[in-house]
């Protein structure tokens, strides 16, 4: 048993990244605004985006290289797209997980203005976003690969236990009849969240390549690690981030449901009323419950994310201009937490324009995500008894007309509106 786990690392890491801000934020506010009524779209977006994520650990285990090199085999353009890409959206969602994360830190460890020295320009959140980051900072730098792959296992635990002991007694606690009907959004604002909802559920697409990533890694540290673990790996972090997602949007629905709450676009206070309407529902014993399972939720999207795009900016260039850079992840490591504070500070209080930002920017680019991922996995540059089988084609297929499809609509939607 205990050897099967340590195999594990690269799927919970996914899921680490996962599970984040479309969990706690997005799936909450689903469940709050439609109660089940768009359990139809989770289900959907992720089924239709599967084959494009298991393509990254498919592809890195089966070649031993990482997502950025079959790029490459395909066509420098290629690359350097995928390059300007995740550099105009990395700061973005960096900074939005990590207001998230220190809004919540700042609920549940308590206000730290006191350290400011009398800046009364600095906020608690503000300071608990230097701190968290720097947190961040030093188990990456200090530990590397080998400590992130332990931590996260004990985090997933945690996130899991706690989320669904949350779902558990919320769903006790739930008194109307359950509607599972389903519904699709009409109004402006409502077709924007769907989007949005979809957008990083459960991941933003290029997460593949960090998964790919991480899966050379592994196989570093293991090397045992074959394309067989590496699927299994996949496939347990995908299911596990499917059904946290659904346990998230029952207990928007559960608790929060026709509350008339209006949720505030502030890291601080939307923290603070994410946590309060648990506790007037469930009593103040789940205070720490839903503190513990929404921080983990959190703090494990911004250590994920912090150590994979200087990751893949670092391993491009080196791929784009053939020489290895030794120091390349430290300096992109340091311009992201840099860039993540200075945006923080500008924006702070547009938490909720910052997440919207980010979430629709993933969506109406995951078909070229997609495209590029089953054009590498379907190539002569993928060893043939590891390339896709009908079933994968065929849903392969589907995703891609599923993603153009549903970018032209919300395009086409927006300028009707």
């Amino acid at each position: 048993m205990f050897s099967q786990l340590k195999k594990l690392g690269p799927g919970l890491l996914f899921a680490g990244a996962a599970i984040g801000v479309s969990h706690l934020v997005q799936s909450t506010r689903a469940g709050a605004d439609f109660g089940l009524g768009l359990i139809w779209a989770l289900i959907l977006v992720n089924l239709f985006k599967y084959p494009f994520f298991q393509y990254g650990p498919r592809y890195a285990s089966a070649t031993g290289e990482s997502l950025l090199e079959g790029y490459h085999k395909l066509g420098k353009g290629i690359l350097i797209t995928y390059f300007i890409l995740n550099l105009a959206v990395m700061f973005t969602i960096q900074t939005a997980v990590t207001i998230v994360t220190a809004g919540l830190a700042n609920s549940l460890f308590g206000d730290i203005s006191f350290l400011n020295f009398g800046i009364e320009s600095i906020s608690s959140v503000e300071l608990w976003t230097i701190i968290i980051l720097s947190l961040c900072l030093f188990i990456l730098f200090v530990g590397k690969y080998s400590t992130l792959d332990k931590l996260i296992k004990v985090i997933i635990v945690i996130l899991t236990i706690s989320t669904l002991v949350a779902v558990y007694f919320a769903f006790t606690e739930f008194e109307a009849p359950i509607n599972y009907v389903q519904v699709f959004p009409e109004s402006k604002v409502e077709i924007v969240f769907l989007i949005a909802f979809m957008g990083w559920m459960p991941a933003p697409l290029d997460i593949s390549v960090w998964h790919s990533i991480w899966a050379i890694e592994k196989k570093k540290d293991e090397a045992s690690f074959t394309p067989k673990n590496a699927l299994l790996d996949f496939n347990i972090g995908y299911i596990g981030a499917i059904i946290l997602g659904i346990s998230f949007v029952c207990l928007g629905y559960f608790v929060m449901f026709n509350t008339g709450e209006s949720f505030s676009a502030k890291a601080g206070e939307f923290s603070n009323q994410l946590i309060d309407l648990y506790t007037k529902s469930l009593g103040n014993w789940a205070y720490i419950l839903i503190g513990i399972a929404a921080f983990t939720t959190m703090f494990s999207t911004t250590i994920t994310t912090l150590d994979a795009s200087p990751r893949v900016m670092s391993r491009s260039l080196e791929i784009l201009f053939n020489k290895t850079h030794k120091y390349g992840y430290l300096i992109w490591i340091f311009i992201l937490a840099i860039g993540t504070v200075l945006i923080f500070f500008a924006f702070a209080s547009e938490m909720g324009l910052l997440i919207k930002i980010a979430t629709i920017l993933s969506f109406v680019t995951a078909p070229f995500y997609a495209i590029i991922n089953y054009k590498l996995i379907s190539s002569k540059h993928t060893p043939e008894a590891w390339r896709p089988s009908i079933i994968l084609h065929i849903l392969s297929w589907a995703g891609i007309l599923f993603l153009i499809g549903f970018s032209i609509w919300y395009i086409t939607m927006l300028q009707q509106f």
